[in-house]
């Protein structure tokens, strides 16, 4: 079969042998694959990044001097099932599957590992106990997004935030886009998306966000005080003397009055919930510095360097900080109906399809956030350049 591969950084087409389904596992005709930052991340920082995990215990994430089938976010079509597997979708079904995969030496990441080759081709191996139909005659483009989505929908519910809670994206590529959503469809009513792309900040007001800015001419975290944020440690401090004069002027102990309120959360500050989705070198740093006290921070983005941040300005304004990757399997069945049953609009973040040959093509574009987000490939198509 044809197939895409990276080695030391190089994409290229080849011929590879036909994958075999093993025991429990099912081959699928791949109808669409999202390209991922993650894919892009690899093709350059594969050591980097294979050094952290095996740190944290997992030794099979690819090496630079691999060759590696990209591909963990696909659609399919089931071709055939392996030994010991039930077999209750047809031959032919759409389908879409969580991107791991067992081999003899344990679990492993399809795509991102030499031993689970992945969708940048025209068959991939899935595990059967990780494989959904796709609902309600859901396209195989959209139904490609849903592992993209899922990590949104991980990184929302990570976060606790609630409906009345200002939500603010800084960065509206790929991963912030899919944020956006999901806190759509949660109910979220303020959503605030920061990028420096014009082209970005469109499609995060496509996607749901209320209100986009341009960092360089307006802080995302503008008009927090009449949010009622805490801007300043001296506004921290006056609202508990202001709090204790009200307190101490009624008939009741005021220390069992702020317990009765502590235990319907009244005395929680409010404060936004940030989404780091940008991944890059210095910008943790800049929005503990920029967020207003007691903000929580969830980082979505991936940095692949390292980094440093002041850990006394966080402590002082009591920043929440939440690292989070991946989704759970019902999260990922949850994006699926989601997408299926209407309640997020994909279509925004899908800005291109290319065939295997444009592989190569479609990553140089995606290096330009104004013209591409999310480019798919068709395993089908002979289109070099994306649409």
């Amino acid at each position: 079969m044809r197939a895409v591969v990276c080695h030391e950084g190089k994409i290229e087409v080849t011929d590879l042998a036909h994958p075999v389904p093993g025991k429990g596992q099912v081959l699928l005709n791949v109808l669409r694959c999202g390209i991922c930052g993650s894919d892009l991340h690899s093709r350059d920082h594969a050591d980097e990044q294979a050094d952290v995990l095996s740190e944290a215990g997992y030794h099979g994430f690819m090496r630079a001097s691999q060759q590696v089938v990209f591909g963990h976010e696909f659609s399919g079509q089931v071709a055939a099932y392996g030994p010991g597997c039930r077999g209750k979708l047809a031959v032919g079904t759409a389908v879409v599957a969580l991107p791991l995969t067992r081999r003899a030496d344990g679990m492993h990441a399809i795509g991102l590992s030499a031993s689970a080759p992945g969708g940048y081709a025209e068959q991939v191996v899935v595990e059967e106990s990780l494989m959904l139909a796709v609902p309600n005659g859901l396209s195989p483009e959209l139904a490609a997004l849903t592992e993209p989505l899922a990590i949104g929908l991980h990184a929302a519910q990570r976060s606790e935030i609630k409906s009345k809670d200002v939500a603010i994206v800084i960065g509206c590529g790929p991963v912030g886009l899919a944020v956006i959503s999901m806190l759509k469809a949660r109910g979220v009513k303020t959503i605030v998306a920061s990028d420096l792309s014009p082209g970005r900040r469109a499609l995060a007001t496509a996607c749901g966000a209320d209100q986009v800015v341009d960092p360089r001419d307006e802080s995302p975290f503008a008009g927090g005080e009449q949010r009622g944020h805490l801007t300043s440690i001296p506004a921290k401090a006056q609202l508990g003397l202001e709090t204790m004069e009200k307190l101490t002027r009624l008939p009741l102990s005021w220390h069992h009055l702020w317990r009765a309120a502590d235990a319907v959360g009244l005395t929680a500050p409010k404060r936004p919930v940030i989404f780091e989705c940008v991944g890059v070198p210095g910008m943790l740093e800049s929005i503990i510095t920029s967020a207003p006290l007691s903000s929580r921070l969830v980082v979505a983005g991936v940095c692949m360097t390292p980094d440093t941040l002041r850990p006394a300005m966080a402590i002082n304004k009591e920043i929440d900080l939440r690292f989070v990757v991946g989704y759970s399997p019902l999260e990922f069945r949850d994006t699926l109906h989601l997408l299926a049953d209407g309640k997020i609009n994909g279509a925004p973040i899908i800005t291109g399809t290319v065939g295997l040959d444009g592989v190569d093509n479609a990553f140089g574009c995606l290096s330009d956030p104004e013209t591409h987000a999310k480019i798919l490939i068709d395993p089908s198509s002979s289109a070099v350049h994306p649409g």
